[in-house]
């Protein structure tokens, strides 16, 4: 049985992540900063562990790996999801904290959780999958943060597939593009905002670049990070591997 502990579950992609390793037969810890998000993801999916936690906070951290440890027992899988957008404004408006903020949750405790499972995972040869972002393949005007953080989250995860590859630990990062839900809708009212277009405007705009016309499935998510624990998924390592429906541009 899989051990997993997938950061940021309590909704969107996070949620879909854990429902599907459960669905799985694995054994699945979550936490969420968003106490009544993780409460109802716990209520919706049976046999779900979770834990509140502030992946920016270091006594959170302790907390979370200490559950690790009496709950799972080990680990086999981790998933470091969690990110924040931050505000939708262009560089040279968009206060020092809010960068600072973004970078902190996005980039650095995306490291301080996975410095802490990597000696769990080399007790298991695991699996480490981190969360990017189309953002992190291209521009993304008026999120200058969001962006540089899951660009930064790219190289995080190609230097420790070649750090953790000689202990079997395969590592990868998957980039979703616009993937449906409560997030995306909050993203695209915020380019609304800015752009002065209205929101079905902004989403006929985001399509455009696309082979194919439609939104992600939260779901579509989570079957590719089951299969990158799989055996033939586990023959890669350092991939950063989309799931945009072929975003052309860039």
């Amino acid at each position: 049985m899989k051990r997993v502990l997938v950061t940021g579950g309590g909704a969107g992609i996070g949620l879909a992540i854990a429902k599907r390793f459960i669905e799985d037969g694995a054994r699945v810890l979550t936490c969420d900063v968003d106490e009544a998000a993780l409460n109802g993801a716990l209520e919706a999916v049976p046999g779900l562990l979770g834990l509140h936690c502030d992946v920016s906070r270091e006594a959170d951290l302790d907390a979370l790996f200490g559950a690790v440890d009496h709950q799972l027992g080990g680990l086999d899988v981790l998933v470091s999801n969690v990110g924040i957008g931050g505000p939708t404004l262009p560089a040279d408006a968009l206060p020092p904290e809010d960068w600072r903020r973004v970078i902190d949750i996005n980039l650095t405790a995306s490291f301080e959780v996975t410095r802490r499972a990597i000696p769990l995972l080399k007790d298991s040869a695991g699996t480490i999958i981190i969360m990017s972002s189309a953002a992190g393949r291209y521009g993304y005007p008026n999120r200058i943060a969001y962006a540089t953080s899951k660009w930064g989250l790219v190289g995080f995860a190609k230097t420790l597939a070649m750090e953790l590859g000689p202990h079997d630990i395969s590592v990868n990062a998957i980039l979703p593009g616009a993937v449906g839900g409560e997030r995306f809708d909050r993203v695209i009212e915020g380019r609304a905002r800015a752009s002065g277009r209205s929101f079905e405007e902004e989403v006929a705009l985001g399509l455009a670049s696309q082979s194919l016309k439609r939104i992600v499935a939260p779901a579509h998510v989570a079957d590719l990070a089951l299969f990158l624990t799989t055996p033939a998924g586990r023959s890669i390592s350092g991939a950063a591997l989309p799931i945009d429906c072929d975003l052309q541009h860039g």
